[in-house]
């Protein structure tokens, strides 16, 4: 469905949900004039709420609907050499040996760790290609530490284990494979629990719970997320590591609580994270907050800006994000993604302009991750599809491939 024009898309998926075109104008609340012509490709795009409006009307995922990045095709063709590799390093064949080694091949713990590191460095980088490039010898190297290490080092060569598996489902949902992504996480967070770390595992779920949101399983991501959360407040609340962990539950709790409807119940818990965020300089850091939760005010701003954009509050997001000074630990992908959001909000409130800015600064700091995100291209085509087209657009346009 790559390649297909977003009315086509809609159709399909509109006959999947054994609706009528009326039956899905009233199930999502959009006029029954735009579904037709979408459908009829008399309308080149929409605007983001209706996108997100048409979306929930069909059960699916706003992604879906828009369809698959280009670097992430869905056709049915084989899968990339790349991409194998990751799965097989996630899912080793059945009977595979178990790994052995005499010593020579083998990572020392603080090396392994610094290349578990490195490689989410990568992925918060939006470096995607490289991440697969080297994921597959990282899971390797993690799961030889887990399996021949004695003692702690066990323990340790476990929690090494868990870190990669768990990159494993990023990277994987990151590129569409959200059940290849749970299954890399299932696998983490059996060794998670075999480490000596009682915080892993709580990451893990909020990676679960990520997954589920692709998945539209709101519910059970919410669930996860604070039965989580309850568990690292009660136990490890009082340090840095067990604060970020908390809290990059809790926002992941709202996220889900947003998107199932309640937008003033998820904004009463994201101002409940921001407030514990000024706790976070009372606290020694992590000693290495790579291999942490993501948690600071920066980030709870631009997820507060995430959430009002994809709930119709354009003018609200960028109040939000007006003036952010977003930390030095903000990881670019995080960046990009206000970036994208911002530029989402000034296209919702008609202007061309200011969407278009925003876009371009994009494109200069993250250009691969633009290419990744469906979002990216859907704005460039509505706003190519609008009456306006501002300087900077064509070009944009081109790049992503949009253009007649």
């Amino acid at each position: 469905m790559a390649n297909d024009h977003l009315g086509d898309r809609l159709a399909k998926l509109r006959r999947m949900a054994d609706l009528t075109q009326e039956g899905l104008a009233e199930k999502s609340g959009v006029s029954v004039d735009v579904v037709r012509k979408l459908e009829q490709r008399r309308k080149q795009s929409a605007r983001l709420p209706t996108l997100h409006a048409l979306a929930k009307g069909l059960d699916v995922e706003l992604t879906t609907l828009l369809g698959d990045p280009p670097a992430v095709p869905s056709t049915g063709d084989a899968e990339p050499p790349e991409l194998v590799a990751v799965r097989r390093a996630i899912m080793p064949p059945l009977f595979a040996p178990p790994p052995v080694s005499d010593g020579a091949d083998r990572l020392s713990l603080p090396m392994l760790r610094a290349e578990i590191a490195d490689a989410w460095t990568l992925y918060h980088a939006a470096e995607f290609g490289r991440v697969m490039e080297v994921l597959p010898g990282v899971i390797a190297d993690a799961r030889l530490a887990a399996a021949v290490g004695r003692g702690r080092d066990r323990l340790e060569g476990q929690h090494a284990l868990g870190k990669a598996l768990q990159l494993g489902g990023h990277l994987a949902i990151r590129l569409g494979k959200t059940d290849l992504g749970l299954s890399s996480l299932e696998r983490a967070i059996a060794a998670a629990d075999s480490s000596e770390d009682p915080l892993l595992p709580a990451m893990i779920c909020n990676s679960v719970a990520w997954a589920y949101q692709r998945q539209n399983r709101l519910d059970d991501a919410q669930s996860l997320a604070v039965h989580a959360a309850d568990g690292v407040e009660r136990e490890h609340s009082t340090s840095a590591t067990g604060l970020r962990v908390w809290g990059g539950l809790i926002m992941s709790a709202a996220t889900s609580t947003a998107r199932n409807g309640d937008f003033s119940g998820a904004s009463d818990m994201m101002l409940t994270a921001e407030q514990a965020t000024t706790r976070l300089a009372q606290l020694p850091a992590p000693a290495d907050g790579r291999m942490v939760s993501i948690f600071s005010r920066s980030s709870v701003r631009i997820e507060r800006v995430r959430l009002a954009v994809q709930h119709a509050r354009p003018d609200e997001a960028l109040e939000l994000a007006r003036g952010m000074r977003l930390s030095a630990d903000t990881p670019p992908s995080w960046r990009t993604w206000l970036l994208l959001d911002v530029a989402r909000a000034f296209a919702d409130i008609g202007d061309a302009a200011g969407a278009v800015a925003s876009l371009e600064k994009l494109q200069r700091v993250a250009p691969g991750w633009m290419r990744h995100h469906t979002l990216a291209v859907s704005i460039v085509a509505d706003l190519w599809a609008g009456p306006a087209r501002p300087p900077g657009l064509r070009k944009l346009a081109q790049n992503l491939g949009v253009t007649d």
